[in-house]
C-alpha cells in the first residue's frame, strides 16, 4: 500500500536550504557510527538473511530479493515449509512513519469578497502516514499467501492485499497460479517505492487520468482483484506473467459491470553485462474494457450498483529497463502510450464513485467529433548506494498529451511533470525491526488545469520522518 500517499501529502515549502543543510549534514555524521545493516522483518526472522541479500535499500528489492518473491518467498530448500520454523516465529510486520512536512498547492479555489478567486494555501507541521499490517510466506511448501490489512491515517482500514499462490506446478518454475487482490507485476514496484510524498509517493505514469476523462480503471499502481499465471527461468534471468483482472480498480462487491474485465501482461529478459552488473529489459501491456452507461433507480443520478453496460476499451502499455553502472549506481526507465475510449476522454465512466464529470444513460450520444485521448510518457529513476543503509534517490516523470478527446483543447492540458529527491539513512536493520530516517522533497506541474482561471499549477512538499517496521 502507498501508505503515505493515502492522504496526499504534497505542496511548496519555502526557504529550506538551511534544513536541507542541516538535514544531510547530519546524515554524514551519523553514518560515522553506523552498524551493520541486517535483515526485513518477517521473512528475516525465518531465514535469518541480511538485509542486503534482499534489498537494495529497504524496502526496494535487488535481483536476490525479486527472485525470492517470484518463488513465492521460498528459497527452495528443505525448510521452506512451515512445518520447520519455530513454534514461536509469527511472519508478521507492521509499518508507520511519523513525519514532518511543509506542503503548499497552489491556485486553490477559495471566498473572497468579490466571489471566488484562486490562493496559494500552505501549511507544515506533524503527521501520521497509513499503517500496514504485513502477513506472508508458505502455508505449505509451494502453497504461498500474502495478507495486507491497511488504514489511512485515521485508522480505517481496508484489506489492500489479500492472495493465495500455488508455486512450481509439476515442479516447474514456469508455471506459477495467483487468486485475490494483489500488486500488478510492475517491474518498478510502487508498493516497495522508496518516496514517501504525495505526489513523490506514487508513480504518476501508473495513475494518470486526462483532464475530464472518466477513467478510473486503467490504474497500473493500485492493487487488482483478479488472476495471475507468472513464469520464470531457474536463474530469474526470464520472466512473464498474465493476469486476468476485473475492471473495477480493486473493489470488491461488483461494483461496476459483472461482464466487464482487463488483463495486465508483462515479459523480461536479463543479461549480465560483466563488471557492470545485470540488466534487464521488459515490456508490460494493461489493456481491457469497462462501462460507461448505467442502469438508474430514483432519478438519473441514482446508478445502480453492478448494472454498468456499453463497456469501452483503454490500453497502456509500455518498455521498461533497469540498468545497473558498477555496485553504487543504478538507473531504472520507464516509458508509456496511453489511449482512452472518446467515451471515457468525454468523462464517462465512474459513475458510481461520482468521479466522472458525466451521467451516461442509454440512449446517451458523444459530442460530435470526439476522439481517444492519447498520451505518452517517460519515468527515469536513478540511485546512488552509498553501502546497503545510506541511498541516495531522485526522480524525473513527464506525461505529454499526444490527443485530446475534444477538438479544440489546449494540447497540453492535463500535461504532468514531477520532480523527486532525497535520501534514506538505515542506522540498523535486524531481523526483527528496521529503521529508516528519511527526507524528500518533491515538486509536482500541471499545465492548465486550476480550477477558475485554467492556467498551471504548481504543488511542492518538503518532508522528513522515520520510517519504521516491527
Amino acid at each position: 500500500m502507498r501508505m503515505w500517499a493515502q492522504s496526499h501529502f504534497c505542496q511548496k515549502p519555502q526557504r529550506v536550504t538551511s534544513v536541507l543543510a542541516a538535514a544531510f549534514a547530519l546524515v554524514f555524521l551519523i553514518v560515522g557510527a553506523s552498524q551493520s545493516a541486517g535483515a526485513l522483518p518477517a521473512f528475516a526472522r525465518k531465514y535469518g538473511l541480511r538485509c542486503s541479500a534482499c534489498h537494495e535499500s529497504w524496502p526496494m528489492l535487488n535481483y536476490f530479493g525479486q527472485k525470492f518473491k517470484d518463488n513465492g518467498y521460498q528459497l527452495m530448500n528443505d525448510r521452506d515449509s512451515p512445518i520447520w520454523q519455530n513454534p514461536g516465529y509469527w511472519p508478521v510486520t507492521f509499518r508507520i512513519t511519523p513525519i514532518w512536512h511543509r506542503v503548499s498547492t497552489g491556485k486553490v479555489a477559495v471566498d473572497s469578497g468579490d466571489g471566488q478567486v484562486e490562493q496559494r494555501i500552505t501549511s507544515s507541521g506533524f503527521d501520521l502516514s497509513g499503517l500496514d499490517f504485513h502477513t506472508g510466506g508458505t502455508l505449505e511448501k509451494n502453497f504461498s499467501f500474502y495478507v495486507l490489512p491497511s488504514s489511512d491515517p485515521t485508522a480505517s482500514f481496508h484489506f489492500e492485499t489479500v492472495m493465495a499462490r500455488l508455486d512450481n506446478i509439476s515442479g516447474s518454475p514456469w508455471f506459477n497460479v495467483k487468486l485475490g487482490k494483489f500488486e500488478l507485476d510492475n517491474l518498478l514496484s510502487e508498493k516497495r517505492i522508496l518516496t514517501l510524498t504525495g505526489n513523490g509517493g506514487i508513480y504518476q505514469l501508473y495513475h494518470f487520468i486526462p483532464a475530464g476523462d472518466g477513467n478510473v480503471f486503467g490504474q497500473m499502481g493500485d492493487n487488482q482483484l483478479g488472476v495471475e499465471v507468472m513464469g520464470h527461468s531457474y536463474n530469474d534471468r526470464t520472466r512473464y506473467s498474465v493476469a486476468l483482472l476485473s475492471s473495477n480498480d480493486g473493489q470488491v462487491g461488483l461494483p461496476y459491470g459483472a461482464e466487464s474485465y482487463s488483463t495486465f501482461i508483462t515479459g523480461s529478459q536479463a543479461f549480465d553485462a560483466g563488471k557492470l552488473g545485470v540488466q534487464r529489459l521488459g515490456f508490460y501491456i494493461m489493456a481491457g474494457e469497462a462501462p460507461t452507461t448505467w442502469l438508474t433507480s430514483g432519478g438519473p443520478n441514482a446508478a445502480i450498483a453492478g448494472s454498468g453496460t456499453n463497456n469501452k476499451g483503454y490500453s497502456r502499455e509500455g518498455f521498461v529497463g533497469q540498468f545497473y553502472f558498477g555496485q553504487h549506481v543504478d538507473l531504472t526507465v520507464v516509458t508509456q502510450h496511453g489511449s482512452d475510449s472518446a467515451w471515457f476522454g468525454q468523462g464517462y465512466g465512474d459513475f458510481i464513485d461520482g468521479v466522472a464529470p458525466n451521467n451516461n444513460l442509454s440512449g446517451t450520444a458523444l459530442p460530435s467529433g470526439s476522439r481517444n485521448p492519447t498520451w505518452n510518457g517517460v519515468l527515469l529513476e536513478p540511485h546512488y548506494v552509498y553501502s546497503p543503509q545510506l541511498i541516495f534517490l531522485a526522480r524525473y516523470e513527464t506525461i505529454r498529451m499526444s490527443q485530446q478527446s475534444t477538438p479544440g483543447t489546449r494540447s497540453d492540458l492535463g500535461n504532468i511533470t514531477t520532480y523527486t529527491v532525497g535520501y534514506r539513512y538505515n542506522p540498523f536493520m535486524t531481523s526483527r525491526a528496521g529503521f529508516a530516517w528519511h527526507n524528500e522533497f518533491n515538486l509536482f506541474h500541471q499545465d492548465g488545469t486550476s480550477p477558475l482561471t485554467s492556467t498551471n499549477i504548481n504543488t511542492s512538499e518538503l518532508l522528513m520522518g522515520f520510517d519504521f517496521d516491527f
